[in-house]
C-alpha cells in the first residue's frame, strides 16, 4: 500500500471537502455582510433621491464626500485594532492634540509643513504610548485609551486654550478643500481611497493580516504558535496614532482653522463605522471592504438627512437604529437560508426584533422630518 505525499493528501482533502460541501443558496450568498451593506446603500440612495431633488447633484456629492474622510482615515487603523480584539478610544483626542500642536507651531512662526510633520510625529508617538501600555504592560486597551482620551484632549486645550489657529496657506488647505486635477473628486477622498487599498491588501493578502485575525480569534494560542503578539499590537496602535494625526491635518485643512475641540466625539463614529461594516467587536472577523461600504452608507445617510433639515441629534438616533438593524439582519437571513429547518425560539425573537427595529427606523425617520418641516 502506497502512502500519498503531503501535496497529494492536501489535494485529496480539498476535493473531498468540495464534494461534500452543500450548494449555496441565493440567500446564503446574500448573507455576506458586504452585500447587505450594498443593499442598504441602494435603499438609502433611492429614498433620498425620491425625497430631495438635490441629493444626486454632483457638486453636493463631491462636497459631502469630503466631510467624512477624516473619520474614514481613522477607521482604517481601527479595523486592525478591533480585529485583534482591542479598541482605541483616544483617536479623536489624538487628532485634536496633533491639529492643535500644528496650529500652535504655525502661530509661533514655524513653517506649516514642518509643523505638519511635527504633528504627525507627535500622533505616531502617542499611538506608540498606547501600544506599549497595552502590549508591554498588559493593561486593558479600553482602560488605557480611555485615560489617553482625556489626556490628549487636555494637551490640546493647554496648547491653544480658548483660541483658534487660523490663516493656513492655500497650499496646505488644499489637502482638505482641494479637488484632484481640476475634477470634482476631492483630494481627501483620493487620499482615503489609496490608503483603503493599502490597508485592505495588508489585512487580506499578507502574513501580518493573518496574524491580526489569529490574535483576535485566540491570543494565547497565537503566542504559543510563535506569533509576535506584543510587537504586532504596538505596531497597530502606533499606526492608529499616525492615522489620527493625518486625519487631524486633513480636518484642520478643511476647516481652515484649528480649535482644541476639533474632532470631538469622532471616536464613536469611527467605531460605529467599523462595527457596522461587519468587524466583530470581539475580534477575529471583519473585512476592509465592509468597513469602507459602511463608511459611505453612514455618510450618504447623514447627507440625505441634512438635506431634509433633520437635526444632528436625530441623525444620531437614526444611525444607532441602523446599527442595531444591521446586527439583526444577518440573523434573520441565516434563519431563512436553511432548507427544511425548524424555526427556533431565538430565531423567532430575532425576526420580531428585526421587524420592530425596522418599523421604528422608518417611522422615526419620517416623523423627525415632518416635525422639523412644520417648525
Amino acid at each position: 500500500m502506497t502512502v500519498p505525499s503531503s501535496a497529494e493528501g492536501d489535494t485529496l482533502s480539498k476535493s473531498l471537502i468540495n464534494a461534500a460541501a452543500p450548494p449555496r443558496t441565493f440567500l446564503a450568498r446574500f448573507q455576506r455582510w458586504e452585500w447587505m451593506l450594498v443593499g442598504l446603500i441602494v435603499i438609502v440612495v433611492a429614498l433620498n433621491t425620491a425625497l430631495s431633488p438635490y441629493f444626486l447633484d454632483a457638486q453636493n456629492l463631491s462636497r459631502t464626500s469630503s466631510d467624512f474622510m477624516e473619520m474614514g482615515i481613522m477607521m482604517l487603523a481601527m479595523v486592525f485594532i478591533i480585529i485583534t480584539g482591542g479598541i482605541d478610544l483616544s483617536v479623536a483626542s489624538n487628532l485634536g492634540m496633533c491639529a492643535s500642536f500644528m496650529g500652535w507651531l504655525f502661530m509661533a512662526g514655524v513653517d506649516i509643513w514642518i509643523a505638519a510633520l511635527a504633528a504627525l510625529a507627535l500622533g505616531t508617538f502617542a499611538g506608540f504610548v498606547n501600544g506599549t501600555l497595552v502590549a508591554r504592560m498588559k493593561l486593558p486597551p479600553l482602560v488605557v485609551t480611555l485615560g489617553t482620551y482625556a489626556f490628549y484632549r487636555g494637551v490640546a486645550y493647554v496648547l491653544l486654550g480658548d483660541q483658534a489657529a487660523r490663516g493656513y496657506p492655500e497650499a496646505f488647505t488644499y489637502i482638505g478643500q482641494g479637488k484632484l486635477l481640476g475634477t470634482l473628486l476631492p483630494f481627501s477622498v483620493a487620499l482615503f481611497g489609496v490608503l483603503a487599498v493599502v490597508f485592505g491588501l495588508v489585512l487580506h493578502k499578507t502574513t501580518f493580516g493573518r496574524y491580526l485575525f489569529a490574535i483576535g480569534n485566540n491570543e494565547n494560542a497565537s503566542v504559543y504558535s510563535g506569533v509576535p503578539v506584543a510587537r504586532i499590537k504596538v505596531i497597530i496602535f502606533t499606526v492608529s496614532g499616525f492615522m489620527a494625526a493625518l486625519a487631524g491635518l486633513v480636518l484642520a485643512a478643511r476647516f481652515g482653522s484649528t480649535r482644541p475641540d476639533i474632532g470631538n466625539g469622532l471616536e464613536l463614529s469611527v467605531i460605529t463605522a467599523a462595527v457596522l461594516g461587519g468587524v466583530d467587536i470581539n475580534g477575529g472577523a471583519g473585512t476592509m471592504s465592509g468597513a469602507v461600504l459602511s463608511l459611505f452608507l453612514i455618510g450618504l445617510l447623514r447627507f440625505g438627512m441634512g438635506l431634509l433639515n433633520i437635526q444632528g441629534q436625530v441623525q444620531g438616533v437614526v444611525i444607532g437604529l441602523l446599527l442595531i438593524l444591521s446586527i439583526l439582519l444577518p440573523n434573520v437571513a441565516h434563519t431563512f437560508s436553511g432548507s427544511g429547518r425548524k424555526l427556533q425560539r431565538h430565531s423567532l425573537w430575532a425576526i420580531i426584533a428585526f421587524v420592530v427595529v425596522f418599523i421604528a427606523f422608518v417611522a422615526f425617520f419620517f416623523w423627525s422630518r415632518e416635525a422639523v418641516l412644520i417648525k
